[in-house]
């Protein structure tokens, strides 16, 4: 089962860089992140699309919620990372700015939506790293496919559903 291979994992070094008002906004992202992806619905949608896949649970040795973003060379935020040899996959967060600039566009009520979303979208990505390696191009159509598929299936209880695809998939 992927929930129990899955932690939060802090970087301490990070904590020393940001003020306390980043650091409770971070930890309580990473709260949010971590409760979604452990839910038991989305869990047996993985489980679902692994073996869809033939992606063995063995191919996964832990899951790891990051609290502070990771920022890649270009100044873009990378929303997860999948290291295949070891089964490791990390998932980080948005930063701060960006989650204040998503609430005056679009208001608070959807910024926690936004956030589990974005982190189910990275979780699915990174899990079809695992078989398609370097095959970025396949990995983001069947990432889109199975968030579709995903969401679908959720679209009783968020009506936002399409809202969340154009702004998760937009390229």
């Amino acid at each position: 089962m992927l929930s129990s291979k899955m932690k939060v994992a802090i970087r301490s070094e990070k904590f020393v860089k940001l003020s306390g008002k980043h650091v409770s906004f971070y930890i309580k992202y990473a709260s949010i992140v971590f409760k979604s992806l452990r839910k038991p619905l989305f869990q047996k949608f993985l489980r679902w699309m692994l073996k869809r896949e033939n992606i063995g649970d063995d191919m996964v040795s832990n899951v790891q919620v990051r609290v502070f973003p990771f920022q890649k060379r270009n100044g873009n935020s990378l929303a997860g990372k999948c290291n295949a040899k070891k089964g490791e996959i990390r998932i980080y967060p948005k930063k701060l700015e960006f989650c204040r600039k998503l609430k005056q566009k679009f208001g608070k009520e959807k910024v926690r939506p936004y956030i589990k979303n974005r982190a189910k979208a990275a979780l699915i990505h990174e899990l079809l790293h695992l078989k398609y390696l370097d095959d970025e191009e396949k990995v983001r159509e069947l990432t889109r496919k199975y968030f579709i598929i995903f969401s679908r299936h959720q679209e009783n209880k968020n009506s936002n559903a399409n809202i969340f695809l154009r702004m998760l998939f937009k390229q």
